[in-house]
């Protein structure tokens, strides 16, 4: 296997910027700029913008487009309307999950799904191993750059460079439209971050005239460039899992707290399994926590019970900017996994304890 790293199409840009670039899911990524918390807090309460361009997008088209995203993914995507996005995930056939996903419909017969950079030819290779009905796929990853202007200030602050009315695109929708004087970007009205805001996908020609465009036009806003460090943290806050820590090829969608994008009206790959994980209930779940002592949790720390048993394992974990306490996700027994449960996180060989929360764990 080829151990390259890729560079995303603006890297000098962000290099130029102060980003520090470290290899993530196999590219170049900006960490940070400034720091974590500063650039947490500016999305949180301002505006700021993620280069995300390692992303996948693959484009199902063809009258059986649909067929194959309705065998390959756990939500229902016939209830989609056109210009409507979709959160699902793509179940395996042992129990767990090859990835999570975004699927946007543009009309009956084209459809782009949305996929982790880090699996982009695993998803690749899955869908279309499972193309048995003759849908047409492109795998567009590397023709995309994707911009996402998160946070309260968002509209405002990119409003100028589009006739479309961002106000009236809500979330989990899109529009395809003009922005900075470029025809045909789409403009998506989700995001990582649950601070509000918009993700642009724009093709990698136009991309650093748009970057600049919305720097330019968010001048006023205090608009900020922003690296995954923050990405992270926004996105523990609000309780969304990051696969290859929260979600695996091991953990079941029932499990990871998902029953809510897997519907069993219609049949998926191994949908009688997870069917049986529903109805018969499953031994573990994911869980949001919040410290009630001091100090902060790790992925792989031991999560105990007052006796010290081992009843799980922390899967990401942070020191949560905008409450002040560590914050985190993690597997525990099904018995401990209601909310106002006390648990305890191993820490340098510290029992500390937490409390099971309702997500998101930063309530509004």
């Amino acid at each position: 296997m080829e151990n390259t790293v890729k560079n995303i199409p603006l890297n000098d840009l962000h290099v130029a910027l102060g980003g520090k670039m470290v290899p993530f899911a196999g590219f170049n990524m900006p960490v940070r700029y400034s720091s974590d918390n500063e650039e947490h807090l500016c999305v949180r309460n301002g505006v700021g913008v993620f280069d995300v361009s390692h992303m996948g997008e693959f484009f199902v088209e063809g009258p059986h487009a649909l067929e194959l995203i309705q065998k390959v993914t756990s939500n229902d995507a016939s209830k989609l309307v056109v210009g409507q996005a979709q959160y699902s995930c793509f179940p395996n056939e042992t129990g767990g999950i090859v990835d999570d996903l975004i699927v946007y419909k543009f009309s009956d017969e084209k459809y782009m799904l949305v996929v982790n950079a880090s699996n982009i030819d695993k998803d690749w290779a899955w869908v279309n191993k499972f193309n048995t009905m003759g849908a047409k796929l492109t795998n567009a990853s590397d023709e995309f750059c994707l911009f996402a202007v998160q946070g309260p200030k968002a509209i405002e602050a990119v409003q100028s460079l589009t006739s479309v009315n961002l106000s009236e695109v809500k979330f989990y929708h899109f529009t395809v439209g003009d922005f900075a004087g470029v025809q045909d970007v789409i403009i998506s009205g989700t995001g990582y971050t649950g601070a509000g805001g918009f993700e642009i996908y724009v093709k990698n020609a136009d991309a650093e005239h748009v970057w600049k465009a919305i720097f330019e036009a968010g001048k006023d806003f205090d608009i900020k460039p922003i690296g995954l460090g923050a990405r992270d943290t926004l996105r523990l806050e609000m309780g969304y899992c990051l696969y290859g820590n929260d979600i695996t090829d091991t953990t079941s969608p029932i499990e990871a707290g998902l029953g809510w994008i897997t519907k069993f009206t219609k049949d998926f790959t191994n949908s009688e399994a997870i069917k049986k994980h529903k109805e018969e209930g499953v031994s573990r779940k994911l869980v949001g926590f919040i410290m009630q002592e001091r100090g902060i949790p790790r992925g792989h720390y031991p999560i105990v019970d007052a006796s010290g048993e081992v009843i799980g394992e922390v899967t990401s974990g942070t020191q949560s900017p905008s409450m002040g306490v560590g914050i985190g996700l993690g597997y525990v027994k099904t018995e401990f996994s209601k909310a106002g449960t006390e648990i305890f996180i191993q820490i340098r060989n510290k029992n500390l304890k937490a409390q099971v929360e309702k997500l998101p764990l930063l309530k509004a």
